[in-house]
């Protein structure tokens, strides 16, 4: 009875290490490395606790561009902006001098204080090349491409 109890443990293990061969050699024809899984699963999240359901990220939104002005000029030079028609127009000015902002073509002026800083927010619904300036003083602080 004992040569039978060996015989099936030994049918056991020998189906186990079988078994953990193939799962360890088995080779699907996928030449990604567990990074490109990783990223995957990076972009999915479990919804609830244990139900598995996968749910998307959202992206995040890109960063508010900030034009800071220093002695009456833009830091850096001549901030440049491309968005498509439609999409969304967003910047902000952060001054340390008070002086109105003006996007010319989409003829937008808003007062900025000395310390203070502004935000722009509207939609892109005229394509061309436009300059936001510093109004009084005359200096250009961006351009702005609105493409079709």
């Amino acid at each position: 009875m004992q040569s039978n109890t060996a015989r099936v443990l030994v049918g056991i293990a020998a189906v186990a290490a079988a078994v953990i061969l193939l799962l360890v050699l088995k080779d699907d024809g996928d030449d990604k490395s567990s990074d490109g899984d990783a990223t995957t699963a990076a972009k999915t999240t479990t919804s609830g606790a244990g139900q598995g359901q996968a749910e998307e990220q959202k992206p995040a939104k890109p960063a508010v561009p900030t034009i800071v002005i220093r002695d009456g000029e833009p830091v850096g030079g001549i901030a440049e902006i491309s968005v498509d028609e439609g999409d969304q127009v967003r910047f902000k000015v952060k001054s340390d001098i008070s002086e109105e902002v003006h996007l010319h073509g989409y003829d937008i002026a808003k007062e900025v204080e000395a310390g203070g800083t502004v935000s722009f927010d509207f939609p892109a619904t005229i394509e061309g090349i436009f300059e936001a300036e510093l109004e009084h003083l005359g200096e250009q602080i961006l351009e702005l491409t609105v493409n079709p």
